[in-house]
């Protein structure tokens, strides 16, 4: 009996199967009407907010990357000016030093040109100074020995006779 009663209940009557047929698509209606039609906006919704996420962040991407570019071009543009301001920079100081030593080197020949200037001219009157003082010694040196040497009347004759034989000789 037990198995009778669980075979009834097993096999469905027509009567259960029409009503549960007309319930079933009467909750169909009443969720496609109410239920599934928010459901499917919702997700629909979703979808589109999702897709414009989605496409937002592309071009977000797309932003990034030519911020980037612009970036990498805007470091090179720097590299590039530091560059050249050091390549100038570098040149002015060789420019200044060059100067500097085309100057030191004229005052050098200025200076030398001027040493040796005063040199000369203290060595022309270092030597008419001795020329003046080896004549003044000569001068007395001739006096002395003419003194001495004609100090007597026959010396004075015979260096008068002398002198009179080299006037004639000449």
């Amino acid at each position: 009996m037990n198995l009778f009663i669980l075979a009834s209940l097993i096999e469905p009557s027509i009567g259960l199967i029409f009503w549960t047929s007309i319930t079933f698509i009467l909750l169909l209606v009443i969720l496609g009407k109410f239920a599934w039609k928010p459901i499917l906006n919702a997700i629909k919704t979703r979808e589109k907010s999702i897709e414009d996420a989605l496409a937002s962040a592309e071009n977000a991407l797309k932003d990034m990357r030519e911020l980037k570019a612009n970036n990498e071009k805007s470091l090179n543009e720097a590299r590039t000016a530091r560059e050249a301001l050091m390549k100038e920079a570098r040149e002015m100081k060789e420019s200044i030093i060059a100067e500097a030593k085309v100057k030191a080197q004229a005052d050098a020949e200025r200076i030398l040109s001027s040493a040796r200037e005063q040199i000369n001219a203290e060595k022309n009157a270092a030597v008419a100074e001795l020329k003046n003082q080896v004549a003044s010694l000569s001068i007395e040196i001739a006096e002395k020995i003419l003194r001495s040497e004609l100090s007597s009347d026959e010396k004075q004759k015979a260096l008068v006779n002398n002198l009179m034989k080299d006037v004639t000789l000449n």
